[in-house]
């Protein structure tokens, strides 16, 4: 069986990774990866790799049995009648998605259309997120409601060891207390003419004065924003949007700050504490993208508009967690209710296979 995997346009991550990782070395298995030469760093050196950009990435797609994506695959080929298609997705969708949207560039959701003819079975993490799924995608075809395998490190035994080895990697000094700071994209600031640069919705220098030199900030950009926000270059802030994958952030990080991004969701399956800094709310919500459920109401930790309101948040960790004890809970039985380590073995029972 030769399986093709994407993620994120080329890059080594996500649930395609998960599955990747359980499969390698499976007598049977011919595995084979899309990349992004920007990201092929990222990959194993052993990995199979085609240059998405290539010819050859239509004839790899077009002769594998499963492909296997966690987003769009955004290539010119023909799917074969004896090829699955087997689509992950890339988050629990707070944001409204594909057809849902409120507003997109012309032609963009007819083309991205494509695409979505080729599903043969959609991954949903939960059961709040399939009718949306299905909504946004105007998808009538198999949804496989089996959390998401990318969690499934988060809850592995060896946890607390990749951690570790995380924080050791990324240079992070013992007993710091490590923000993951890690925005979503806006569709305006996107496509906007001429791709400039965009400024960080936090003030991540302003954040550090006030918090300390005991603190770190890790600032993962979402990878429609890699390289169009660049974060300040200053003692304290670490640059992760081209690590290869956000998993093993989540492991190194103490606290979580995002706005609207599904990295929330995810997240709260370690159980540690997450602020939300939505400065720009009104204008997502009712211009830019808008929302499925109100976040306001369901959001596992406090809703900060500012750098400070965010610093104050941070400043009592403990403290935080406590006062965000009920609502953690709700926000965990509501959306990861299926995370329990086994999503991928899941996935892979469909697909009939054994590891």
């Amino acid at each position: 069986m030769r399986i093709l995997y994407n993620s994120f346009d080329g890059r080594y991550s996500d649930s395609p990774r998960a599955v990747f990782e359980r499969l390698a070395g499976v007598d049977g298995i011919d595995n084979v990866w899309l990349v992004d030469e920007e990201h092929a760093d990222g990959f194993p050196n052993d990995a199979r790799t085609v240059d998405i950009g290539s010819t050859e990435a239509r004839t790899a797609l077009e002769s594998a049995d499963v492909v296997l994506a966690n987003s769009h695959t955004e290539v010119e080929w023909t799917k074969g009648p004896v090829t699955t298609y087997l689509q992950t997705w890339h988050g629990t969708p707070l944001k409204r998605i594909h057809r849902d949207v409120l507003w997109a560039p012309e032609g963009r959701l007819d083309r991205l259309d494509h695409d979505v003819a080729k599903w043969d079975v959609l991954v949903s993490p939960n059961r709040e997120s399939t009718p949306r799924l299905r909504s946004g995608f105007r998808y009538d075809g198999e949804v496989l409601e089996i959390g998401y395998p990318r969690n499934d490190v988060l809850l592995a035994p060896d946890r607390d060891e990749q951690r570790d080895r995380v924080r050791d990697r990324l240079g992070l000094q013992p007993g710091s207390t490590v923000v993951l700071y890690a925005p979503t994209w806006r569709d305006d600031e996107k496509f906007s003419d001429g791709s400039p640069q965009v400024e960080l919705g936090l003030d991540v220098g302003g954040l550090l004065e006030e918090l300390g030199p005991d603190t770190c900030v890790l600032v993962r950009t979402h990878p429609l924003m890699t390289g169009r926000s660049i974060p300040p270059g200053l003692p304290g802030v670490v640059d992760v949007s081209y690590y290869p994958d956000v998993r093993d952030l989540y492991l190194a990080a103490d606290v979580l700050v995002t706005d609207y991004s599904s990295t929330m969701f995810d997240f709260a399956v370690t159980g540690r504490p997450i602020v939300l800094h939505t400065y720009d709310f009104e204008r997502f919500r009712d211009e830019v993208r808008g929302f499925y459920f109100d976040l306001v109401e369901a959001a596992p930790g406090p809703i900060a508009r500012t750098t400070d309101e965010v610093a104050a948040a941070l400043s009592d960790l403990p403290g935080l967690q406590k006062r965000s004890s009920d609502r953690y809970a709700e926000f965990k039985s509501r959306f990861c209710s299926l995370e329990d380590g086994h999503a991928t073995d899941r996935l892979l029972a469909r697909l009939g296979i054994v590891a």
